[in-house]
């Protein structure tokens, strides 16, 4: 195993020292060497639960990277995987001897198979199916085995290009059937022709994606196969992934303000952000093919069959530049646009509030929306969740709310720091989270400011994709006994931190190799202040609400290699703001209003049903038996679709008066807004959340 160094001075070092290595002339191999020693260096010293290198290390990353690879099971044949376990054992032996024989096997034979599925696709696709055959197909690759032989490989990718067919052969039947126009009816078999042109257009084009894939690409995908068996939450960036990550993070980016997405050969625009560069020039459309860029002052480059990734590289630019993009329309006329780029604010990222009521029961409610605990990295005037927060809590106080509902749904989280901040804006001075590395002492993290910003009633929404730094919010709110917390059985289950580390800083010299990219690993846990972590178990609601995925296992237990639930000491904490009272009361009250819900019946319903379709993995592919499983299932959720998706009638919701006054002169923010507001309108989540926030006030007046 490397050495590993388990002094606090030593691993501190290790971050600012630096390994000479004396290779002048390198190639690609040796930079992926080096990108390997300096993952595992940094997992072996940092990473809070570190692996023997070894032959047991070796089985685990030869599983993860088989099912990176290949995990449908539609490339390999089972000889080919046999060939492939030779090294089954033996990764361990090849790394520390900086060897990729293994990966070069890999990609030798993943680049064959391909090829070799290719030529099959198009020979099964000149072939007749037979759509009254009685047969099945396996959905799930995991109850399935690898092809014997290649006839065993074709007879998998007949079945599931007939199961494509058959999906399109249907959608067309019921158009056809739905149509009450004198339009032409098509026959069957022209039917049939249709959906057999168009699924193997979708194969081209996939192949086409395919024939793209680099190797470096594909040695990203070994280095996570490392990664994610120390734990699934430690991944290697390349340096354009680890920008995209702080964009992502920061909530803004300096571009054209275009969603685009792979188009065949070209590049779509798929979507255009209000209010960006493109929004603004107002000459860029949704449906336009990109064809060529050109930078202010240069030649331009033909992007027709380039990677997305690389083509966004060359659209995406600093503040100010211009990006000239030729674009063909879909009425066929091709058109030169200029666009100045500028940042864009991806604002439906960020925090924000409205206010919230039902009439003749509770008014004037405070609502905030945070989606993700963003925080630029790229320095104090980057976006910080915890400062916006603190704004939409002043204007909400501004409008003397009654209480305050912040909505951590689908919060996957993020910044650490911002949470701790956060939370403190409603409790007096106190411990919010410990967070403790592998043989360390845990370390507090404290609110050491004893202002609070908000001392009312408040409850905190979550779901079962709350994870991380929403779960610390919500643990640290429910063991103050400061807030109620209501939604899912319990939260995603993330209770670990991770950290970036430079691989640049392990090697000195070999400047022309860099840079190497990044680590994300997890270096630590953290601790709900009551001493229990929230890893795998979550944070349990205090007044549970149906949701649809109630009845499936869902969230970081799901994962593979998880770290296990830990539990240290608790903390001595108190607070006296706002105390929650008789929790049983209000979470009885709910569940007599949920019972008599029809919208909570139904997603009981519906969760029963998810449960269903998600251990059904053998589907028909006789054309009358498909039509009839697909009408039971629509028979079956079309009434959700029908209730659930109506507005709640006496949710009443409107902006801050401080807010509607921007929305007079900002189009684009006032677009987005209307938007928000009316998915906001069907939430009845919400108004289940206002009538407990009403017992809230009452049990506690």
């Amino acid at each position: 195993m490397i050495a590993r160094i388990v002094t606090i001075g030593l691993i501190a070092l290790l971050s600012f020292s630096f390994v000479q290595v004396e290779t002048p002339n390198y190639n690609s191999k040796e930079k992926e060497s080096a990108i390997i020693e300096a993952v595992l260096k940094y997992l072996d010293v940092l990473h809070f639960s570190p692996k023997e290198i070894d032959d047991k290390f070796s089985e685990e990353v030869f599983g993860e990277y088989l099912k990176s690879i290949d995990n449908s099971k539609r490339f390999l044949l089972k000889s080919e995987v046999d060939d492939l376990m030779t090294s089954k054992t033996s990764i361990d032996d090849q790394i520390n001897s900086r060897s990729l024989k293994f990966f070069d096997q890999s990609i030798e034979l993943l680049d064959g198979s391909i090829e070799r599925a290719k030529s099959i696709y198009n020979e099964v696709l000149e072939c007749d199916m037979d759509f009254t055959e009685k047969e099945t197909y396996i959905t799930d690759p995991e109850k399935r085995s690898y092809a014997k032989n290649e006839k065993h490989l074709k007879e998998h990718w007949r079945k599931s290009i007939k199961m494509d067919i058959l999906n399109k052969i249907d959608q067309k039947l019921e158009e056809q059937e739905k149509d009450t126009t004198d339009a032409v009816k098509l026959t069957f078999d022209e039917i049939e022709l249709e959906a057999v042109e168009e699924t193997k257009k979708n194969f081209d084009e996939w192949f086409v994606r395919l024939s793209k894939v680099r190797r470096s690409d594909r040695f990203e995908n070994y280095v996570n196969a490392i990664t994610h068996v120390f734990d699934p939450h430690s991944d290697y960036y390349n340096p354009k992934e680890k920008k995209d990550f702080d964009i992502r993070m920061g909530g803004k980016l300096e571009g054209i303000g275009a969603r685009l997405s792979p188009d065949g050969e070209y590049t779509k625009v798929v979507s255009i952000v209000p209010g960006g560069p493109a929004w603004q020039g107002k000459e860029l459309e949704v449906d336009d093919l990109i064809t060529a860029v050109r930078q202010e002052g240069e030649e331009a480059v033909d992007i027709t069959g380039m990677r997305l990734d690389d083509v966004v590289a060359k659209i995406r630019g600093d503040k100010g530049t211009t990006v000239i993009l030729s674009v063909k329309r879909s009425d066929g006329t091709y058109h030169n646009i200029s666009i100045v780029r500028d940042e864009v604010i991806l604002d439906e990222s960020f925090a924000r509030s409205l206010i919230i009521e039902i009439p003749d029961m509770i008014d004037n409610v405070g609502y905030i929306r945070l989606p993700k605990f963003y925080s630029s990295f790229e320095g104090k005037e980057g976006n910080s969740c915890a400062v916006d927060v603190a704004k939409e809590v002043e204007k909400l106080k501004a409008e003397n709310v009654n209480g305050i509902i912040l909505d951590l749904r689908n919060n996957g989280g993020g910044s650490l720091q911002d949470v701790i901040t956060m939370t403190g804006l409603f409790i007096e001075e106190g411990p919010i989270v410990q967070v403790k590395a592998n043989g360390q002492k845990p370390r507090v993290y404290s609110d050491k400011d004893d202002e609070v910003q908000y001392d009312g009633p408040m409850i905190v929404m979550v779901n079962e994709f709350s994870a991380s730094a929403s779960e610390i919010l919500a643990a640290a709110l429910q063991d103050y006994g400061r807030a109620v917390i209501v939604g899912s059985g319990s939260t995603f289950g993330k209770g670990t931190v991770q950290r970036f580390q430079n691989l640049d800083q392990y090697i000195q010299g070999m400047d022309d190799m860099k840079p190497l990219g990044e680590i994300k690993l997890t270096n630590q846990k953290f601790y709900r202040i009551n001493g229990g972590s929230t890893q795998l178990k979550g944070v349990q609601s205090d007044i549970v609400l149906p949701d649809t995925y109630s009845m499936v296992d869902y969230g970081e237990k799901e994962y593979d290699y998880a770290l296990p639930w830990t539990q240290i000491d608790p903390l001595d904490y108190s607070q006296d703001v706002f105390k929650v009272r008789n929790i049983q009361s209000l979470a009885a009250k709910s569940a007599a209003r949920v019972a008599d819900n029809a919208k909570f019946d139904l997603v009981e319903v519906q969760a029963s049903l998810t449960k269903k379709y998600r251990d059904e993995s053998e589907i028909t592919l006789n054309l009358e038996d498909y039509r009839a499983y697909l009408s039971a299932r629509e028979m079956e959720s079309k009434e959700f679709e029908e209730v659930l998706d109506k507005d709640v009638e006496d949710l009443g919701i409107r902006n801050l008066a401080v807010d509607s006054e921007v929305f007079k002169t900002d189009e684009a923010k006032a677009e987005r807004n209307t938007e928000w507001i009316k998915s906001i309108q069907k939430d009845f989540y919400l108004e289940e959340t206002l009538n407990i926030l009403k017992d809230l006030i009452e049990e506690n007046s």
